[in-house]
């Protein structure tokens, strides 16, 4: 008897079901997650804070501290890049040909689920209390960074691509700090609802890609391919930005330049980021074989997209 093949689903197939999911399962972070129990002190373990492995002295209350600036910076950009995210998909809803494309549904959807992940991201932020100084945050940087997420937010594909590296890099953070059982009880609560939502934000992302990617002018898949992994290198190192380490008695730039090396934040970084280029492959937007090399330094992949060896 010949085997009976079960056809894959189509994009819209797909978006539809996420449209049911979205539904089925609403939640209402300021009512159902543990506000106010957030304690006084660390929130994440030591082995999982940024310095973890730099040859550097610091007392438990200095890594208490550290814990805390390192878990707001990456709220703070969370809420940042979801703007982002908000405006690319508010643009192409008003560019919609069609509104009752499921598409748009799920756009829908997925912007009232940012706006809460941002409003509950921002209370938290609130209960860290964070003091130290982003020295990034400045106007000649702002204007250029200003300049370059406008770009984005303007490009169907590069948005979608950047998409997946800003809640793939989140995830992987947040599911290590969520599991670990010395994360604060309020910070995993948190993780794990970001997460669950999270999850249908990726599959929406990686369900459009290809379409997308077929609809993509030159220019823009050349900055999918060779501009993209320095976007989301860009966006990997500020995930906990230089002026934190001040909170642990660190020279700022000098930890942060370190940081970046450690064996174990690029292996990190490595894995947060293959699922992006795997994503990228699928779609076709990559081929096997010709991987570019700004995407094998990003992953550490070669030129198949495998994983390199060590």
């Amino acid at each position: 008897m010949a085997a009976t093949t079960i056809p894959r689903p189509t994009a819209d197939q797909r978006v539809e079901r996420l449209n049911a999911a979205s539904l089925r399962r609403p939640i209402e972070p300021d009512t159902a997650l543990p506000w106010g129990t957030l304690g006084d002190g660390a929130v994440i373990p030591a082995e999982l804070l940024s310095i973890e492995g730099l040859d550097v002295e610091t007392t438990a209350e200095q890594r208490a501290r550290l814990s805390r600036e390192e878990v707001a910076s990456m709220l703070a950009m969370g809420v940042r890049f979801e703007a982002v995210l908000t405006t690319g998909f508010a643009r192409m809803i008003g560019e919609a040909p069609d509104l009752t494309d499921p598409r748009v549904v799920y756009m829908l959807h997925e912007v009232g689920e940012e706006s809460k992940h941002s409003r509950a991201f921002i209370r938290l932020i609130t209960e860290l209390g964070p003091t130290t100084r982003n020295p990034l945050d400045r106007r000649s940087i702002n204007r250029i960074m200003n300049g370059i997420t406008r770009r984005i937010t303007a490009h169907d594909t590069l948005l979608l691509v950047m998409t997946l590296a800003g809640e793939e890099i989140p995830d992987l953070l947040q599911k290590l700090a969520a599991d670990h059982p010395d994360t604060d009880p309020m910070l995993a609560a948190l993780n794990r609802y970001h997460r669950q939502e999270e999850a249908r934000h990726l599959s929406f992302a990686r369900s459009v890609l290809p379409e997308s990617w077929s609809r993509a002018g030159a220019v823009e898949r050349a900055a999918v391919k060779f501009v993209a992994p320095a976007l989301i290198t860009m966006l990997w190192q500020n995930f906990a930005h230089p002026g934190v380490y001040a909170a642990a008695g660190l020279p700022t730039w000098k930890t942060w330049n370190a940081v970046q090396k450690l064996p174990r934040r690029v292996a990190l970084r490595h894995q947060a980021t293959r699922p992006v280029l795997t994503a990228l492959i699928d779609a076709g937007s990559i081929r096997r074989g010709r991987v570019p090399r700004p995407w094998r330094a990003l992953c550490a992949v070669d030129r198949n997209g495998e994983p390199l060896a060590g």
